[in-house]
């Protein structure tokens, strides 16, 4: 096979693949953040401390977790035909990978916003911010880098899931390189599909790296408070008091204090 009749084959495959990934990883996104969030707040220690819900989300997102992707498929044909009308294209594939992806992401969430600092959050509680307030002005904006570079690793698992798809019909560059690399044994062509597929997931972990850095506001000494509350509990309260107010701002609507910047 030629490059010229294999340029319109790896075009529309391509195009195909990142129509798959996009909305499937849009999805995971707007599921997996609120999921893992509420997985952090209901824990023992949290802001809402629920061991039920807590137990029950976990479950849910572990057992999803662990279903092998192509047997997710498999068992989502019904649903997926009953939401887009079809089980084969790349329409139908996006419902299995957002599915299986929303667990994946929710759980990265979940150890993202973990790593906050707690004093940061009793601080906010104690200057009377709602939970509200709390995921908002300190869970969120403290660890976005980290979830930057969550939403990354979940675009780069979505899109070897994309290829995995392929083989069972859903379109994409792991359907072009079944049928044609692999049944019509188009060598090149498989190789080809294998070096895009390679500079896709190496561009998008760039893009994901330089965006969480960027993000990033924490210096070499953000470890410090750390330290001195192991030491101090006094000084640390001042220390996540200051952070806090550096981070929420003012105060929502109906809150006893406003928050303000401390030098």
């Amino acid at each position: 096979m030629t490059w010229s009749e294999m340029q319109p084959l790896l075009q529309q495959a391509c195009l195909e693949t990142l129509w798959m990934v996009g909305w499937s990883a849009a999805i995971a996104i707007v599921g997996g953040l609120p999921l893992g969030v509420l997985l952090v707040l209901t824990d023992r220690g949290g802001v809402l401390p629920n061991v039920v819900v807590n137990k029950v989300v976990g479950q849910v997102v572990n057992i999803a977790r662990s279903m092998p992707f192509i047997i997710l498929m498999v068992a989502l044909i019904s649903f997926t035909r009953a939401i887009v009308g079809t089980t084969i294209g790349p329409a139908a594939a996006i419902v299995p990978l957002a599915i299986g992806a929303i667990p994946f992401y929710a759980r990265l969430v979940e150890t993202s916003v973990r790593e906050v600092d707690g004093g940061l959050v009793e601080a906010v509680q104690a200057m009377g911010g709602s939970t509200w307030t709390v995921v908002r002005k300190v869970l969120l904006p403290e660890s976005l880098p980290s979830l930057i570079s969550s939403a990354t690793t979940t675009i780069v698992a979505l899109i070897g899931y994309s290829a995995m798809a392929g083989t069972v019909g859903a379109g994409g560059l792991g359907d072009l390189a079944v049928r044609y690399g692999y049944q019509r044994f188009e060598t090149q062509l498989m190789w080809v599909t294998v070096a895009i597929l390679a500079v896709v997931i190496s561009v998008i972990q760039f893009a994901g790296d330089i965006a969480a850095r960027a993000l990033s506001h924490r210096s070499p000494g953000s470890a410090a408070p750390r330290l001195v509350r192991s030491r101090s509990r006094t000084r640390s309260a001042g220390t996540a008091e200051t952070r806090a107010a550096d981070t929420a701002g003012a105060a929502e609507p109906g809150e006893p204090a406003q928050l303000t910047k401390t030098s």
